[in-house]
């Protein structure tokens, strides 16, 4: 079956929220979280393999980064690089802010909020202006 066919078949559409979804692109979404997820697994492992000289922190991280980015490219078969690259830095970033916040007591000022704010600002922006 052609891609055509499988956009333009209603039984592969779901009804969320507002209207229709493809259900693929409800997955395909998933993947690009969980790959922004795994960004920030490998940006905190750096932290603990001690400029790689420590062989578990640095084999888990070397895994989260493989991990991240095969995911990342699942999610570019149907997203447009742009966006899903986009997407990917923005869920790492955060995620790494809001990590050396709560665990490494790294500072968090207003500004730093509110910079982080318009991160989220973004990544919905993005997802609201994607076909998928």
């Amino acid at each position: 079956m052609s891609a055509a066919s499988l956009r333009d078949d209603p039984e592969n559409f779901l009804i969320i929220g507002d209207g229709p979804v493809q259900q693929g692109a409800v997955m395909t979404w998933f993947v690009l979280f969980f790959a922004g997820l795994l960004e920030v697994a490998w940006a905190v492992g750096l932290k603990y393999t001690e400029g790689f000289t420590k062989p578990i922190p640095s084999i888990a991280t070397v895994a989260s980064m493989a991990a991240s980015v095969y995911f990342l490219s699942l999610a570019m078969r149907s997203l447009p690089m742009g966006v899903a690259y986009a997407v990917w830095v923005g869920v790492g970033l955060l995620g790494a802010a809001i990590v050396g916040v709560v665990l490494f007591e790294e500072s968090c000022s207003p500004l730093k909020l509110f910079s982080l704010l318009l991160i989220v600002v973004g990544i919905v922006g993005l997802k609201l202006s994607s076909s998928l």
